[in-house]
């Protein structure tokens, strides 16, 4: 009777153990379905990704093209080199000197001729020899860049109203510009400073100009 026991249990636990053994395998294939089928979405997705990395690099290589095609037809800017004779153009201008030196030819015109004090609105014979100035940067100097300077003498502003000397030194400047562009100087190469009076002259008369600067800068 003992014995019997025993067998059927023997036989009872290599029973549980085949049924396991049956589970545990059919979780495995389970688990190695679910991992093959999440390496092959890992595949796909990479494959995607690479391709997509490919467009990109093969649109930036064309992009580079472009922009270096656009670089060789972009037309080189030069201007002509500037004139070293001592004769510049505006010798016979009323009121206007000028002055060469290297690269550069500088017209210079005193503010008590072109402004009323401490204005900045040009005075009726400051015209005159402006328009003069500018039919001559319009016939030689066409192609340079000019620019503007306006300067002060040393003394505060007290009853003008402008701010400071740099302010009104600019606005002068700025009113000769807007004058010669009136006359036919090209807007877009015309600029325009201020040095107050930081660059004083031995008088005060002499320090109260403005300078058109043609340049090759």
């Amino acid at each position: 009777m003992q014995l019997s026991r025993m067998t059927l249990l023997g036989t009872s636990a290599v029973f549980m153990g085949l049924v396991c053994l049956s589970g545990c395998s059919t979780d495995l294939q389970k688990t190695n379905v679910l991992l093959s089928r999440e390496n092959e979405d890992l595949r796909v997705q990479l494959a995607a990704r690479n391709a997509a990395l490919s467009e990109n690099e093969a649109a930036l290589r064309d992009r580079d093209r472009q922009l270096a095609g656009l670089a060789d037809a972009q037309p080189v800017f030069t201007q002509p080199p500037l004139a070293q004779a001592q004769l510049t153009g505006f010798e016979q201008i009323a009121n206007v000197s000028a002055t060469v030196s290297t690269g550069e030819v500088t017209i210079a015109v005193a503010s008590d001729v072109l402004f009323p004090p401490g204005k900045t609105s040009l005075k009726g014979a400051a015209k005159q020899s402006l328009d003069q100035v500018a039919s001559v940067l319009g016939r030689s100097y066409a192609e340079h860049f000019v620019r503007i300077e306006g300067y002060t003498d040393t003394d505060p502003i007290r009853k003008s109203g402008h701010r400071s000397n740099y302010h009104l030194g600019f606005e002068r400047a700025y009113a000769v510009r807007d004058y010669l562009i009136s006359r036919g100087v090209d807007a877009d190469r015309v600029s325009v400073a201020s040095y107050g009076a930081s660059r004083a002259l031995s008088t005060k008369a002499a320090s109260r100009r403005v300078e058109i600067v043609v340049y090759n800068e």
